[in-house]
Formats: structure tokens, C-alpha cells, sequence
């Protein structure tokens, strides 16, 4: 099977399943001499792990991660960083039953289409807990962005119908971590849990957008034609399971305005170039401007809901009817904020070896 890897210099290759052994990543390109231990992965992990608040999922995983190779004396030795997560809290008796009945909103079907054999628990490799290795091989590329002083955030502007106000860029970072939605906008934050509860009481799922931004982006990153930054994080983005989306600046808003709305005006400030306003969204021309990177991605409501749903049993090839049990999040948002955050910096870390502002061989 392809299409586990990403990344052309900084390539990360992720392995695993919900209820198999073990997940993680193989993170090759990494130039040798940065400074990198089991924390510097394990404090990303824990934005992502189940049963951390009452709107999570209550798999009880503590995804302890473990260093297999790439590391020497606490610093990277430019060999593959290999890095994995032993899954502890498995419970696959839920699943048997739905073997031969695909689950509506789930990638089941197209699975056993594919390739026929298929780990169904949990949804095996089309899980969302698959997401470990972008999380891992993002935690790296996080301690790279960091020598250029590159920070990413991610956050959710909306659950529901309920949309968050805007909220200034220097209080986001602190109102996050304040509320389980990891929502600047406090007042909406109560509001969205008390939503995700709600729907979870019901037995039903809700979706949203997570914003991402990212600071202090150097101009010049991304390989045009194909190889476009927006491109590539829109990309990186939609391999995200759930994610239906993307939007990168204005995004679809551009549509609809004129030129000299959706223009940003360049200005110099402290004999550097900026831009007024930042429709584009730090992209332009599939090359970075300088100005904030902005992403927006739509993220479906959780497929997995306990009510009762129409399917068919293809063992028999006749209508039926499935009632999904197991442990599942009511809101997939909050916890996907840090796989926002790995994906894209995963993307960064590449273009700034392949542009040259990182060396690819040692710090």
C-alpha cells in the first residue's frame, strides 16, 4: 500500500493501526545535531490523547511514545528517527458484529474495495488514531521551525452553528489551553461544550473548522508548478481523516470580492516588505510572502454515532440496519487542532531544507 509518506527532503512515513500492535513514524531527512528528546515528542502527544476531558473519547491511552533510533547523545545523528506508540487499551469485541456491514461515514467500503482485507477494528489504518505519526514526525518538525523562530497554532473558530468572535492573536495562544475546546473565544468555547455534550447524551456526532496560523514564515518557500506551499499544506491537510475542506487566507470569501478588496497592499516597515491586509493568506504565487500563514479546514462531524443507521451486509448483499457501540469522540475538532499544527509544520520543515534556509545535512 502506498501513500504513507510525505515530504521531499523532510519525509515522514507513519505505520500503524487502531488496534494493531503499535503506531508511530519513520522521520528521514532530519539534518543531524538538533537537539530532540522523548518529551520534546511526548508534550505534542498528549494535545492529541484520548481521554484527556469529558467531550474526548474515554479510550484510556496514555500514548507513552518510545525512541527507536535517530537519536544519539540527545541530539539527531541524521538517521532515521523512528519513534512509536504501543496501543494499551483495546477493545475490538465492538467491531466483530460490523465485519460485513460498512459504517455510514466511514472509509469501510472503499477499504474492502481496494484491497479486500481489511482490519475493521476501529477502522485499522483509516482510523483517526493513525494520526499519531503525523503528530510524531510534526514534534520534530516543530524543533526545526524553532531555529527560525517559526510558531504554529491552531484553534477552533467553530462547532455547530456556534462561531467564535475573533479574538487577537496574543490572547489565542492563552485562551486554548483554558477551555477542553480549544476555543479563543471563551464564552463560545462554553457554548461548543455544551453542544459536543449534549449530541454525546443523544448519541450524535457534530463537526467544525479549526484555524491554523503560523508566525514568522520567511519569504520564499515553495517550488512552483506543482509543487506550490498552499498546495502542499492543502494537501497535507485533507489527509487528514474527517477533513472535507480547505482554506488558505480569504479562501472561498475571495470568491466573491473585487480586486482591490482581495489585493494586499505591500508597505515597508523597519526596511522590511509587509502587507496591509492578508487575503492571501501568507501564499502567493505558491510562495510564502512573509505575512502569516492562515488555514481553515472543515472537519465532518464524527461518522461514528450510536444511533441506529441504514447499511448492508455484504455477505448476503441485503439491506440492514448497524447500531455503532465503542468508545468515540462526540467532537473530533479539539484534538485534531494538534494534528493541524504537526501536518503543516511538516510541510515547513521541507520547503526550508528545500529552499535552503535549513541545511539539510546538519544544524
Amino acid at each position: 500500500m502506498s501513500g504513507n509518506t510525505t515530504g521531499k527532503m523532510f519525509k515522514i512515513t507513519t505505520f500503524g493501526s487502531s488496534h494493531g500492535t503499535a503506531l508511530g513514524a519513520v522521520v528521514d531527512g532530519c539534518p543531524a545535531g538538533l537537539k530532540l528528546s522523548k518529551e520534546d515528542i511526548q508534550v505534542e502527544l498528549d494535545k492529541r490523547r484520548p481521554g484527556t476531558s469529558k467531550i474526548t473519547t474515554s479510550r484510556g491511552e496514555t500514548d507513552e511514545v518510545q525512541i527507536l533510533s535517530g537519536i544519539f547523545e540527545g541530539k539527531t545523528d541524521g538517521t532515521p528517527i523512528t519513534a512509536a506508540v504501543y496501543n494499551r487499551d483495546m477493545d475490538s469485541s465492538a467491531y466483530k458484529a460490523l465485519r460485513n456491514k460498512p459504517r455510514p461515514g466511514h472509509a469501510d467500503y472503499g477499504w474492502i474495495s481496494k484491497y479486500g482485507h481489511y482490519d475493521y477494528r476501529g477502522g485499522g489504518r483509516a482510523s483517526g488514531r493513525t494520526t499519531i505519526g503525523h503528530v510524531i514526525g510534526g514534534a520534530v518538525a516543530k524543533k526545526l521551525l524553532e531555529k527560525l523562530n517559526i510558531k504554529i497554532i491552531a484553534h477552533v473558530t467553530k462547532v455547530g452553528s456556534i462561531e467564535a468572535q475573533k479574538v487577537e492573536l496574543t490572547e489565542i495562544e492563552k485562551n486554548i489551553k483554558n477551555n477542553s475546546v480549544r476555543c479563543a473565544d471563551l464564552e463560545a468555547a462554553a457554548k461548543m461544550e455544551e453542544l459536543i455534550l449534549d449530541l454525546k447524551q443523544k448519541g450524535d456526532s457534530v463537526g467544525g473548522i479549526v484555524e491554523t496560523i503560523v508566525l514568522n514564515v520567511p519569504a520564499g518557500l515553495g517550488e512552483p508548478v506543482f509543487d506550490k506551499l498552499d498546495a502542499d499544506i492543502a494537501k497535507v491537510l485533507m489527509g487528514i481523516g474527517s477533513v472535507k475542506g480547505v482554506e488558505i487566507g480569504a479562501g472561498f470569501e475571495a470568491a466573491g470580492l473585487k480586486g482591490s478588496q482581495m489585493n494586499d497592499e505591500f508597505y515597508v516597515d523597519n526596511n522590511k516588505i509587509k502587507t496591509k491586509t492578508n487575503k492571501s493568506g501568507g501564499i502567493l504565487g505558491g510562495i510564502s510572502d512573509g505575512m502569516p500563514i492562515v488555514t481553515r479546514m472543515a472537519v465532518k462531524p464524527t461518522p461514528s454515532i450510536s444511533k441506529v443507521q441504514e447499511t448492508v451486509d455484504l455477505e448476503k448483499m441485503d439491506d440492514t440496519e448497524i447500531e455503532i457501540k465503542g468508545r468515540h469522540d462526540p467532537c473530533i475538532c479539539p484534538r485534531v487542532t494538534s494534528v493541524a499544527e504537526s501536518s503543516i509544520a511538516v510541510v515547513l520543515a521541507d520547503h526550508l531544507i528545500r529552499a535552503g534556509f535549513i541545511n539539510s545535512c546538519k544544524l
